[in-house]
């Protein structure tokens, strides 16, 4: 099937970050596998993450089918566009049928992208994961790579207003080795360390911002805090 949606949706989304000039960094991209299925397991701090998720496996030349609520695909404007780049809705309520999926996409050689997090988290660490990202790289027998996006924060998240147009935001996207066997725990860890890295390597300090984790001097919330708002 041709790709007629995602090329012009790539272009434009280069576009953007040179209009803006956002200070993009990549490192272990080569992890990306040129050809044949993949798992890309990418913490979840922005609702932009999955444009710059994906750009992690632009160098490799990839497309990433990501694995999105259901709400996304239905929306008048966003609907069409997420069909059309072939993602992946996943309804919570018959998750069975977007797995089902996701893993055929696996199988035919597709890279696949999941938030194991499965909401943003607003403390900026890494929350408890899912099971379905380890679940779908074991059973299709492809690689897990863990990655790590930072930086997106600034630009549109929970909690607090949108500011897509600020201008030359450094942001950090870390792609980890391939991960196989694993465990959901091991998961959590190896994207928690390389959050840990992108953050130490940050180009600003970022204390006393609410973009920072509580952790490193920000007045985000706690990891705590955050699941006490999560919950209302």
């Amino acid at each position: 099937m041709p790709e007629l949606v995602y090329p012009p949706v790539i272009a434009a989304a280069k576009l953007a970050f040179r209009l803006l000039d956002l200070r993009i960094t990549m490192e272990g991209t080569q992890h990306v596998p040129t050809s044949g299925g993949a798992v890309l397991a990418s913490n979840h701090v922005s609702y932009l993450d999955f444009i710059f998720a994906g750009y992690g496996a632009d160098p490799s030349g990839r497309r990433v089918r990501f694995m999105a609520k259901d709400a996304v695909f239905k929306h008048r404007v966003s609907g069409p566009l997420m069909r059309g780049m072939r993602h992946i809705p996943v309804d919570r309520s018959a998750g069975q049928e977007s797995y089902q999926q996701a893993l055929a996409a696996l199988r035919s050689g597709e890279v696949v992208g999941i938030f194991p997090e499965a909401t943003i988290s607003r403390s900026f660490t890494v929350k408890p994961v899912k099971s379905g990202a380890v679940r779908l790289a074991t059973e299709a027998g492809v690689p897990l790579l863990p990655v790590a996006v930072w930086g997106t924060q600034r630009l549109w998240t929970k909690g607090h207003p949108k500011h897509l147009t600020q201008r030359h935001v450094p942001i950090r996207i870390i792609v980890g080795a391939p991960m196989t066997p694993t465990t959901d725990e091991d998961l959590r860890t190896a994207m928690q360390a390389l959050l840990d890295r992108a953050q130490r390597e940050y180009p600003e300090s970022g204390e006393g911002q609410w973009w920072q984790p509580a952790h490193l001097g920000g007045t985000a919330p706690t990891p705590a805090e955050a699941a006490a708002l999560d919950a209302h």
